[in-house]
């Protein structure tokens, strides 16, 4: 075979091994859509427009009914009354539920439940104390003297209570209010001594309103246990 051929042959089997081997398609890559906000969708409303929440947040859990699930804090449980609605969560709290509004009341009203810990909170009388003087007497006299305090034991715990009418002027942000004084308001208020420390109940609404929630309101603390 001369020199020549054999050149031939190389640079033809180069040709077919060319020819043979097709390089691989592109990838097309597809854009991911941008999140729109990176937060939930809360509806507002009946068809109205939904809102975005920031990012990072979560939308707040509608109110749904408390039913007989027992609530606990602190070392201790309660029912709430099936007509109460239990809240959305907030901050400091261990529940919130929410008070229908009788007859004639343009609001409803509510029951906080409060628990900080072992130790922390304070103690009993200065809580009844600091709640008191969250209330205003429309002739000017004192709230102290108008306030009905009690203190007994309910299933083996220490319950204080404090019942008051008059202005309220302690609705603010931390209790979930605008700061604003509420005229012809009553508080039920109920710090139990738990196991693992004081639990804070305590109930506020227009007159009519509470008053039509006390017997509730009693059978609640009527259900605590350990």
């Amino acid at each position: 075979m001369t020199n020549k051929h054999y050149l031939s042959l190389l640079i033809g089997g180069a040709i077919a091994l060319a020819g043979c081997s097709t390089p691989p398609a592109p990838v097309e890559s597809t854009p991911t859509p941008a999140a729109s906000g990176g937060g939930s969708t809360i509806a507002v409303g009946h068809g109205a427009p939904a809102a975005s929440a920031p990012a990072g947040d979560s939308a707040p859990p509608a109110a749904s009914a408390a039913g007989d699930g027992p609530g606990n804090a602190g070392g201790i449980k309660w029912t709430a009354p099936k007509n109460w609605s239990l809240g959305p969560e907030r901050s400091m709290r261990a529940a919130t539920y929410l008070i229908p509004a009788a007859g004639g009341d343009a609001e409803g009203g509510e029951c906080a439940v409060f628990f900080f810990g072992p130790g922390q909170g304070g103690g009993v009388q200065a809580n009844i104390d600091r709640w008191i003087g969250q209330f205003e007497q429309p002739d000017g006299s004192s709230s102290t003297d108008k306030a009905k305090q009690n203190r007994e034991v309910i299933n083996g715990l220490a319950v204080t209570t404090v019942d008051l009418t008059g202005t309220f002027a302690g609705g603010g942000p931390m209790m979930g209010g605008d700061g604003g004084k509420k005229t012809g308001y009553r508080m039920l208020g109920a710090i139990v001594e738990g196991p693992q420390g004081a639990v804070f109940f305590k109930l506020t609404g227009p007159v009519a309103t509470v008053g039509a929630a006390q017997n509730d309101f009693r059978a609640l603390l009527k259900s605590l246990g350990s």
